[in-house]
């Protein structure tokens, strides 16, 4: 396939997990109380974004509210996945890290924890 006049799967999937994750009323759905503690505990530098897509914690937690709050939203994340490679013939698995790498180049603030493929947190 030639590439210069062909998006490749990836960048569709990316292009779409974005629309997906920020169209009001097509976002993964999460309790504005989840978001809230979740974004306080990423500025907290407790939680960030790993590189299939999904919320990590950068320590360990002991935090039941914050676990489960972080379970919501990557249960959402998983099926907004799902219905981003079902409708672009990828994997779930492409479109996650499509997503991570669209979040990381445009809606990390400096500061924010993330971690890549080779598995080590670092900060924006």
């Amino acid at each position: 396939m030639e590439t210069g006049s062909h998006p490749s799967r990836r960048s569709v999937a990316a292009s779409l997990v974005l629309a997906v994750m920020l169209a009001p009323g097509i976002a993964p759905a999460q309790t504005p109380a989840a978001k809230a503690l979740v974004d306080a505990a990423k500025a907290a530098g407790k939680v960030g974004e790993q590189a299939d897509g999904f919320l990590g914690f950068v320590m360990p937690q002991t935090d039941p509210a914050l676990e489960a709050a972080v379970a919501e939203i990557n249960a959402g994340r998983r099926r907004a996945y799902e219905e981003t490679a079902r409708r672009n013939g990828v994997t779930p698995e492409v479109a996650g890290v499509a997503a991570f790498k669209v979040l990381r180049d445009t809606k990390l603030k400096p500061g924010d924890y993330f971690r890549d493929a080779d598995g080590v947190w670092r900060r924006k």
